[in-house]
């Protein structure tokens, strides 16, 4: 008996549901976490170390913030997430949808995971990355430390 041609393959079905639980990971993660009033520093918390780049250069690294946008964005306070990092609560945002997209091809082997395949054409790719230098030229320009 073959699968219904409509619906999703095993091995779809199966990443899908892969990158639901990636993604399920980092939210509920960031939601056990205080966000840090500084806009930074929230990934101490994990017992992580301090940023090596801010402390040898006095500047933010490019994912300085990330930890507490995604924090104060799985809080709901998605206005201080922007304010500590914009690119990181875009990811936040990114990886909330991508929960759902994820969860839902796998429940239901829906053919949706199609639509995301233009995404990882290289000119999306680079709009990413320009969109993530950019985050971090804002963030050393806004920079109070």
């Amino acid at each position: 008996m073959s699968e219904h041609p409509l619906k999703a393959h095993r091995s779809a079905r199966f990443s899908a549901g892969f990158v639901s639980l990636l993604a399920a990971s980092a939210l509920v993660t960031a939601s056990c976490l205080i966000p840090s009033s500084s806009g930074h520093g929230t990934h101490l918390a994990m017992g992580l170390p301090p940023c090596g780049f801010l402390a040898a250069f006095g500047k933010p690294c490019p994912t300085c913030g990330m930890t507490t946008a995604f924090a104060r964005a799985t809080h709901g306070d998605f206005s201080g997430a922007f304010a500590a990092q914009w690119f990181g609560a875009l990811l936040a945002m990114v990886t909330a949808s991508a929960f759902w997209a994820g969860a839902y091809i796998a429940i239901t082997g829906s053919m949706l995971g199609r639509a995301f395949t233009p995404l990882l054409r290289p000119v999306v790719m680079w709009t990413v990355a320009a969109l993530f230098a950019g985050a971090w030229v804002w963030s050393m320009a806004t920079w109070k430390g």
